[in-house]
């Protein structure tokens, strides 16, 4: 039996398909299990245990520069690697054109995809044989089981979360908070966000430290993605006597990172979901997007959001009022102070 795993991007969304896999391999030890993902969440599944064959797209990479030959080349060896194994039942939890056309280019026999309304981008429906009907408002990682559930897969008692080793990212993570002078207990922060309203204002972050250190001696470590170096430099402008450091990580570096600290806060970004994987405690700022579909999973985690009328089914990535985000910091503050003392 192989099984085509068909989950492109983004970060978060890779991570919410990891218990699927996880409870479809338990339940066909000896399948085989192909993942076809985008380049930029790969290095999540490259080394990953459970899985045979991770096939590797580029597709915005192809399609900034689809006149060179060595594109044409590299789109040609996925496409081959794709049908290099019979497939015998492919499944697409990401329900876009793109990824349902993967599963049918794949020839698997059966092609299994969500319900039309719950689909990004309806068309999509067409590549699939069966399809299978979600809650809009259960939380994506159950969502996706039910895709394995109609192969018979009995639902997990706690989410399995496939991950890279990470021995040598945990050694540089490990070298550079000794070298700023991190030694003890840190909360991770993070200002960044794919989608800017998302974001909960960067000098906020700085607030916050200054009051985790105050009340809890929290020294604080400040990530950030591409383009985002800015929003450590606005983070860092209002701190005062709290130790705040930042220094780049890659995706697997931040795994490691995530493991180390006492407590995450952010938004409803990759970085949260990566620290949720790995077990970090979690405080999560939400706005646009529902924390009962994105949030956090763990029963000890928090939410903070605002009470507004325009939240419900938002999902913006634009707003000229963007007033779901103006949460007051002491709520933030005592958010982590209450998921503090439930780890004692």
């Amino acid at each position: 039996m192989h099984f085509l795993i068909v989950k492109l991007s983004s970060i978060g969304d890779v991570v919410h398909a990891m218990p699927a896999v996880a409870a479809l391999r338990r339940a066909f030890p000896t399948a085989r299990l192909t993942w076809v993902v985008e380049r930029v969440a790969a290095p999540l599944l490259l080394g990953a245990p459970g899985l045979d064959e991770v096939i590797v797209l580029d597709t915005r990479g192809w399609r900034r520069q689809w006149y060179r030959r060595e594109v044409f080349r590299q789109a040609a060896d996925c496409l081959a690697r794709l049908r290099r194994h019979p497939v015998d039942v492919a499944l697409d939890f990401q329900g876009l054109m793109k990824s349902a056309a993967v599963a049918w280019y794949s020839r698997a026999r059966r092609r299994i995809g969500f319900a039309t309304d719950a689909l990004r981008e309806p068309p999509g429906r067409l590549a699939y044989t069966e399809q299978v009907t979600v809650s809009p408002s259960e939380h994506v990682i159950r969502a996706n089981l039910r895709l394995v559930e109609a192969l018979g897969v009995a639902p997990p008692e706690t989410y399995e979360f496939w991950l890279p080793p990470l021995e040598d990212e945990a050694a540089y993570v490990a070298g550079q908070l000794s070298r700023q002078g991190i030694t003890g207990r840190f909360a991770l922060l993070n200002p960044g966000g794919g989608w800017v309203t998302k974001r909960w204002p960067a000098a906020n972050f700085g607030h916050l430290a200054e009051l985790l250190w105050r009340q809890h001696g929290l020294a604080s470590v400040v990530t950030y993605g591409p383009g985002e170096a800015s929003l450590v430099e606005q983070v860092q402008a209002v701190v005062r006597e709290a130790p705040v450091v930042s220094f780049p990580t890659n995706l697997r570096e931040y795994l490691a990172l995530a493991q180390r600290a006492t407590v995450f806060v952010g938004g409803d970004t990759g970085p949260l979901h990566l620290a949720a994987a790995v077990g970090t405690p979690i405080v999560g700022l939400y706005g646009p997007t529902s924390a009962e579909r994105n949030g956090p999973f763990a029963a000890a985690d928090k939410v903070v959001g605002l009470d507004v009328a325009c939240r419900t089914d938002c999902y913006r990535r634009t707003c000229q009022q963007h007033i779901c985000m103006d949460i007051a910091i002491s709520l933030v503050a005592q958010a982590v102070g209450d998921r503090l003392r439930a780890l004692s």
